[in-house]
Formats: structure tokens, sequence, C-alpha cells
């Protein structure tokens, strides 16, 4: 922790810092709307009289919109800038909450879940994004983990909430209808804080990115603004007129397995089927509502402090060993919570273990896949088809939390609890081995290089069967080969 103190103190003044909190609101957005439909829906079921269809319809749908949200966060961060597609996003999330306070049924609730959802799905994209593009190098890690940090705060928070207000009238009304103080704390925090230098240079504004730059790294002694906004510019010209269809070229290709594989197993190892329906998994083991939203506050406070251990380490240990340590413990508690639902034995003389099981879970989840995901989607990727790629990988993650989200009830009934968790956990190895072959080591390196590397195929140390070729061929080699200027479009 002191090292990641000492290292913001040299990179950067309290604006830095000031800005990847206010960007990483976005997460709590996330976060807050994630953990609160778990408590909710234990209340709204009876008083809209929600059968699990339209239970799992309320949850998924903010997911659904989510994608179509992580779609059009793409062309609106290069259009209209990542600032300002944050300020949008933070003011649909004020009327996505209003409406859902006020809906009178079950098709009004889903219709403005499903506009909180294109909310989310624009916030979690361009936070890691916006984040990424101030931050220095050596603490890129940390920082852009705040968003991550902030989406497990939102949910702890949401737990809290829905536990003070469940002997309330009307309390689930009240638990969506604070999500607006989020929103609007987005909406109005980004009116404050300056465009990204990447998104100014592209648009050839470069006395203001220099400007931005400046005091973003006011306090490092050894930054040098001009050489970092003419590296910037370099890229902008080498990769300016990218398409989407430049997405599907050789040397994109590698990079794209990467993020979508994180996005989707990030999600197919079960994490939301946990978030969503914490309480409903507690009080299947015969806990009332009441003492299952109460023992639900442990796994979103087990869920901050694991984050939090993970922005500290990030930095210092590296993603790739969080990661694979973290899946290791994810999948070891997943079988254990398969055991649980197996054995009535263990069911009746050790009911602890359920919530045991589930706090390794999120604890393991937290210092890895958690916040790894997010961080290696903003690091891999070239410039110029960076917001492309970040979304097809933003995309792809709400999509597998969609189809997780809406299947998981239906699947605990089709082949039981206990054979979902199974389920999971042969996924979460599948995740693992995918993990240990493709997934790079970006701590301490810069984004060129990390994106050099994965494109020609290095392993996770950099090495590869090019490695003598120069620092300079490689780039040249990479962007002509991305822009097709020297190979033409076929």
């Amino acid at each position: 922790m002191t090292s990641f103190i000492t290292d913001m103190r040299r990179s950067g003044n309290g604006l830095l810092l000031r800005i990847t909190i206010i960007a990483a609101i976005g997460g709590l957005l996330f976060g807050y709307d994630t953990g609160v439909i778990s408590g909710a829906l234990l209340y709204i079921k009876g008083d809209l009289h929600a059968g699990k269809f339209a239970q799992q319809a309320i949850v998924s749908t903010l997911l659904l919109g989510a994608v179509i949200g992580a779609v059009l966060s793409g062309y609106l961060a290069d259009a209209i800038s990542r600032k300002w597609t944050k300020v949008l996003s933070g003011s649909l999330y004020v009327v996505g909450a209003l409406g859902c306070a006020f809906a009178v049924n079950v098709p009004m609730l889903i219709g403005f879940r499903f506009l909180l959802g294109i909310s989310v799905g624009t916030a979690s994209f361009v936070a890691p994004l916006y984040i990424s593009e101030v931050s220095p190098p050596r603490v890129r890690g940390g920082l852009v983990s705040f968003n991550q940090l902030a989406v497990t705060a939102g949910i702890l928070i949401a737990y809290i909430v829905d536990f003070l207000l469940k002997g309330v009238d009307n309390n689930w009304r009240w638990m969506l209808g604070v999500a607006v103080i989020p929103g609007a704390a987005l909406a109005v925090g980004m009116l404050t804080v300056p465009h990204t230098p990447r998104w100014l240079a592209e648009h050839g504004r470069d006395d203001e990115a220099r400007k931005v730059l400046q005091r973003l790294r006011s306090d490092d002694p050894d930054a040098d603004v001009d050489e970092e906004l003419e590296e910037i510019k370099k890229a902008s010209r080498e990769e300016r007129g990218t398409r989407t269809k430049d997405l599907a070229r050789p040397q994109i290709r590698p990079l794209l397995v990467v993020g979508i594989g994180l996005a989707v197993f990030q999600q197919f190892v079960g994490i939301n089927t946990v978030i969503y329906y914490a309480p409903t998994i507690l009080s299947q083991t015969g806990l009332s509502a009441s003492s299952s939203i109460t023992q639900t506050v442990f796994v979103g406070i087990t869920n901050v402090v694991f984050t939090t251990v993970a922005v500290l380490l990030l930095d210092r240990l590296g993603r790739r060993k969080l990661l694979l340590t973290g899946t290791v413990g994810l999948t070891l508690s997943l079988i254990l919570l398969g055991i649980y639902f197996t054995s009535s034995t263990v069911q009746h003389q050790a009911g602890y273990v359920a919530l045991l099981a589930l706090l390794i879970y999120i604890a393991s989840f937290a210092i890895g896949l958690g916040p790894v995901f997010w961080l290696m989607i903003s690091e891999i990727y070239p410039t110029g088809i960076k917001s492309k790629a970040m979304a097809a990988s933003t995309v792809a993650n709400w999509g597998a939390n969609f189809l997780v989200a809406a299947t998981f009830l239906s699947l605990a009934s089709a082949i039981s609890r206990e054979g979902t968790f199974f389920l999971y956990a042969g996924i979460s190895i599948i995740a693992f081995a995918f993990f240990a072959a493709k997934v790079p080591e970006t701590k301490d390196r810069s984004l060129e290089d990390i994106q050099n590397d994965l494109a020609a195929g290095r392993d996770e140390e950099g090495n590869g069967q090019d490695a003598a070729t120069t620092e300079g061929q490689r780039h040249a080699r990479h962007n002509h080969d991305l822009t097709g200027k020297h190979r033409g479009d076929s």
C-alpha cells in the first residue's frame, strides 16, 4: 500500500486522483443496481405478483440494455468524447432510477430497467477507457481498478440500503430510487474534469492535450509531457481511419481473443448469480428473507475488502498471478457450494458452509477476474481501435452476463442447484486453462509493448520467435498491418 501511495504522489497531483474517483462513479452505478435488485426482488415478486420468469426478466433486462449501451459507447466515446458520454450516462441513470421507483407494474419496471442498462453499459465501458488514458504506466493498474473497486462499493452500499430499508413500507421503491444520487453525482462530476489527452490529440486539439498532460503530470519529476504527447499523436496518425471491420484483421485477432475470452469467462463462472441471487441462494438454506438480506451484507463487505487488496497489489504482483490465483479459489468454492446443496447432512449440521463458500468465492473473484478483465481490455488494444475493441469486449461481457442472469433460476430448476454450481466449476477450470495459455502479464509495460507482443504471439514475458526484432521495426510492422496502408484491405 505504501508503494502504491508513493507512486501516486510521484505520478500525479490531486487532479489525477479526483478524475479517477469521479470517472469510477460509473462503476458504482453498475454495482449499486446489481446489488440492490437482489434484495428488492424478494419484495417485488409479492408486490407486483412477479413469477419466476418475470423475476428473471426484471434482473436480466438491465443486462440486455447494457449490451445496447456498450455497442453505442464505442461510437459515442470517439464522436462526443469520453467525458460527454459519461455525462449522458449519468443523466440517463437518473431518469431510469426514478422510473423504476415509481413503476406500477412489471412491464413498466422492466422498461426502465432497460434504460438503466443502457446507462450502465455505457458507463462500464467508458470508465476504464477514460482512466487508462489519463494514467501513467506505473500506477495505471491500481487507478483503472478503482472502477472495479467502485463496482464493489456500489454493491455493498446496495446491500446496506436493502438491509436498512427491509422493514419500511414500499421498501423496494426506496431501494431502487436511491440510485438517483450516484447517477446525478456522475453527471455533475464529469462536468468538472477535462477531456483525455488521447481524445484531444486524436481530434487535432494538441494545445489542449498538452495543457491537460501538464496538469496531470505536474508532480512527476520523471514525466516528459512533450514526448508523451508526441507518442500519442504518432499512434493517432498511424491508426487513423481504422474501422470496425479492422477488428477482424490478423494482427488484432489475438488481442480480441484475449479480451473477449476474459469477458465471457468473467460471467460464465457465475459471478452474477451470487450478486443478483445471493439472498435467494441463502434463503434456500432455510433463512428468512430478512436474515438472508442481513447475511448478504457480509458478501458485500468481503467484495470491497478483497477488491481493495487487488487495487494495491495489481501494480506490485502483476495481473496474471492474481488472475490465476483467484480463478483457483473461485473454482474450489463453487465445488464447495455444489457439495453443500448435494448433502442434506451438511445442510443440517453445517449451515454456515453456504455463506462460507459464497465469501471465498467473492473474495477470489475480487482479487482476480473481477478487476483484471476491466484493466486488461484498457491495456491490450491499440489507441486508434481501442474504443471499438473495448466496446466489443464489453458487449461480450454484458451478453454473457445476460445469459447467466436470465437462465440461473431456470437452470437450477432443470439440473438442480448443486448441478448448476458444479457446471460453473467446470467452466472455471476451462477458464483457468485459457488464462494460463493466453493472458499475458502487463505490469510495468507500455500499452504499445503489450499490444505488439500480443499481436506477434509472444508469451507473458514478451519473448517469442522474433524477439530479436528491434522495437522500432515491431511498431512499424504492427501499425502498417493494422491500418492496411502498406498491404491493402484484403
